[in-house]
């Protein structure tokens, strides 16, 4: 079980539970087509927005298989809500777990992704005490690829036509980290 203390912080950022008040930020990025290209939602309208708000502030802890934590990614300098990264509690079994995280794009290429997954990895080995942590995306989003790679996780699987998306067959990319690695690698 996982109850983070909260916020967490990184170099630049906070991560926080979702309030009521995070609202247009949240829709700001997911009602942009370029954000949710490579997601399974989107782009949303207000009313699928505010619908998401409720389930992003119903995840705060990681009590059983299946929990997700979701938190806001806020950059500590403005006090802007930038994005949302999250930790899914996937096997109490096997100790694994996944992460993810979406930016809204005035704020990629700036690191900010890679650090606060980095921080959600932290938390999966650290926290919750989990031996494999998988990264799962369309295997066109290069970009979030890149920061799977900068944290150390590896591709382990090209799923070819996995998944119906958004009325196409497309290919799911698996990426993942084990415990040990994340021990031993620079962080």
């Amino acid at each position: 079980m996982l109850v983070p203390e909260l916020p967490l912080r990184t170099d630049r950022l906070d991560l926080r539970l979702f309030t009521a008040d995070d609202l247009a930020a949240l829709h700001d990025y997911q009602s942009r087509a370029d954000v949710t290209r490579y997601l399974y939602f989107g782009p949303n309208d207000e009313a699928a927005s505010r619908e998401t708000l409720a389930r992003k502030r119903a995840r705060v802890a990681l009590r059983a298989e299946g929990d997700v934590l979701n938190l806001a990614l806020v950059l500590r300098q403005t006090g802007a809500v930038i994005g949302d990264v999250l930790l899914i509690w996937t096997s109490v079994t096997h100790r694994q777990g996944e992460i993810g995280y979406v930016l809204h794009p005035d704020h990629t290429g700036h690191g900010y992704a890679t650090e606060a997954a980095r921080e959600m990895l932290r938390l999966g080995f650290d926290g919750l005490g989990l031996h494999r942590i998988v990264g799962r995306l369309d295997a066109r989003n290069t970009a979030s690829a890149r920061v799977l790679e900068r944290l150390g996780m590896r591709r382990e699987a090209l799923l070819r036509q996995n998944e119906w998306v958004k009325g196409e067959w497309t290919d799911e990319a698996v990426y993942a980290l084990l415990a040990r690695e994340w021990r031993a690698g620079p962080r």
